[in-house]
């Protein structure tokens, strides 16, 4: 089963060179439908051999994969010129908001597929922002982008913030039962920040209890992915509930986002119907045997010790949620942990996985 490609499709890195874009080149290394032939970086990488460029702050714990070495690196300015080389692009690029917005929707106008990375244009109005198990309806919005942008094929696509995985995927699993209150506190790892041990000394045996902008993402970016497309208005429209409020605090964690979420029912479930609801969720990834989507999406933990990073983060090729320690509360009606792989599911693997569903629904294709 599954999809079968002929060819593989040409693939562009903008910002290649950060942690997300060799996260993004790592995931790619032996992808069955995807080959990077492009690498783009700032001005002062551009001309280098990938590996001299990149090399000395490699930061994945897989090495440099030997097909990226020798490729030169191109200034992800020139649009154009990077453009020509590819069908679409995955955007990693490290600029201001401004900058982003502006040089995604260049690349979009020479009619290459844009699967970003960035926060920048999560808030546009005709930006698709998807979790593919979850909201993978809301691509239909790209034809009202098109629209906008005047293009045929170009168009962006954003996957959202990593602070919300290990959470929405059970609040997804249990609509009908009409969640519509959350307390959730989320202990983030350093390699969100693209920072490992090393180079944020600090972080070590520390908590520091704030992450810019991360809150107001945690709160609100869960209520686009529940959105409803409103093609006549070009715009997805967010939900209202649940109510949301949240709390991010940085941890002493390489990989790993684990989050303690407190949750208000108007439906009363059962543990156990709770529990069911998790472990058969699953979406169009798994039901079309996407090469980056995990078997199976949420697993329940049993143990009372679980999830934990070391044992459960690279679950599913990092791809898994993972759920544990659901219980009835005194004050909400249900607590649980989850955990999410932070730069796999929650960043590059998650926009992979995003460019994969594009392609089997028919929005990206060889040029």
């Amino acid at each position: 089963r599954g999809i079968f490609m002929s060819e593989k499709l040409k693939v562009g890195i903008l910002g290649g060179t950060g942690m997300v874009g060799q996260r993004f080149i790592s995931l790619l290394a032996n992808h069955p439908w995807f080959e990077v032939v492009t690498i783009a970086a700032s001005e002062r990488s551009s001309g280098l051999r990938y590996e001299d460029a990149a090399g000395g702050r490699w930061k994945i714990e897989t090495p440099m994969p030997d097909a990226v070495k020798d490729i030169r690196i191109m200034n992800v300015r020139d649009v154009n010129a990077v453009a020509d080389t590819v069908d679409f692009v995955f955007s990693a690029v490290d600029m201001t908001k401004e900058e982003i917005r502006a040089i995604e929707e260049e690349y979009a106008k020479t009619e290459t597929p844009v699967v970003s990375n960035n926060s920048a244009h999560r808030w546009t109005d005709d930006v698709p922002m998807v979790i593919p198990e979850i909201n993978c309806d809301h691509f239909e919005i790209i034809n009202a982008q098109k629209k906008r942008l005047g293009t045929k094929n170009g168009f962006i696509a954003v996957k959202p913030n990593c602070s919300i995985q290990s959470y929405v995927p059970a609040l997804s699993a249990w609509q009908e039962f009409e969640p519509y209150e959350c307390v959730i506190t989320t202990y983030q790892a350093i390699s969100g920040a693209g920072k490992d041990f090393d180079s944020w000394p600090e972080m070590v045996e520390n908590i520091i209890p704030y992450i810019g902008g991360e809150e107001e993402k945690s709160e609100q970016e869960p209520l686009k992915i529940w959105g409803k497309v409103d093609l006549e208005k070009g715009q997805i429209v967010k939900a209202e509930e649940p109510k949301i409020t949240c709390q991010c605090i940085r941890v002493p964690v390489l990989n790993g986002h684990t989050a303690a979420a407190f949750v208000k029912f108007r439906k009363k479930p059962t543990k156990e119907q709770l529990i069911e609801k998790l472990e058969s969720y699953k979406g169009f990834p798994q039901e079309h045997n996407l090469p980056m989507a995990p078997l199976q999406f949420i697993k329940y933990f049993e143990e009372d010790d679980r999830p934990q990073v070391k044992a459960d983060v690279n679950r599913d090729k990092g791809m898994g949620i993972s759920i544990g320690r659901l219980r009835e509360d005194s004050v909400y009606d249900y607590k649980f942990v989850g955990l999410s792989h932070n730069t796999i599911r929650g960043a590059a693997g998650g926009a992979v996985l995003c460019a994969e569903t594009l392609v089997a629904k028919g929005y990206i294709k060889k040029k």
